[in-house]
Order: C-alpha cells, then structure tokens, then sequence
C-alpha cells in the first residue's frame, strides 16, 4: 500500500493489514484535533526521508511528519511504525479494529464501533512504555 503527505513530498510503501486503531491519547488530540487513526506497519520503504521532521513526544514515541506541508505521517515507538490512516488514498476495506487510551478519550465524540478497547496503562504496558 502507498501513503503520501499533502504536498507528495513524502511518501510510504508498506507492507500492512488494513486494520485500524484509534488514539485518543492527549498528544493524539492536540496533534490532530481528535483520535489519532492509523494502522501500523513495520519498516515502510520511505521516498523523501528528507522532508521528514521528528519531534520526541514521549520517553517511547517520536511524531514524525512532513516538513514542506505539515502533515502527520507516523508515530515511532521502537519497530512499529502507527501510519496516519488519512494518508492512504486507497482506503477500501479500512476496519476499526482497536482503541487505545480510551480512559483519556475526551468527552465531545464517541465512536460508534465495537471494537476492544485499551486504556493507557494496558497499552503501555503492551509496547514497554512509561506513563
């Protein structure tokens, strides 16, 4: 599957299921304005690494995202790489399959889908993360 930025400056070749997670993280909410959607790949082929700015946003996480036009690419905690699902012009057959720290999701949205669901502790405990 390809990803690419708003500009096309960047762009992602991944190998990936089209499963989905939903962040709902404080640092997801500020980035974005919401739940943070992505699917997670490892190692995408990278076209236009270049352009590709990090802020740490964690001990266990960097943001990365596009120096030309903005946009958020990934989230980088070790290996995995938590691909922006916006990204994807081919989007068909996109499932919502999980939602992480559904104990900070805020109060103005709810999700409709049943999918299981993390809270922050859960999920840091799953990838080897602090608090």
């Amino acid at each position: 599957m390809e990803a690419k930025c708003l500009c096309g400056a960047v762009s992602l070749k991944v190998e990936a299921e089209r499963k989905l997670h939903a962040c709902h993280c404080g640092k997801c909410r500020t980035w974005g304005g919401g739940a943070g959607f992505t699917l997670t790949a490892k190692t995408p082929e990278v076209s236009g690494g270049g352009h590709i700015g990090r802020y740490r946003s964690s001990e266990w996480a960097e943001r990365c995202f596009c120096t030309q036009c903005g946009t958020h690419l990934f989230v980088q905690v070790g290996d995995d790489y938590y691909i922006n699902a916006g990204l994807f012009a081919d989007n068909a057959g996109f499932e919502l399959e999980s939602q992480i720290f559904i104990d900070c999701k805020a109060s103005y949205y709810e999700l409709a889908n049943d999918t299981p669901k993390l809270t922050e502790s859960e999920f840091l405990a799953m990838v080897g993360g602090q608090e």
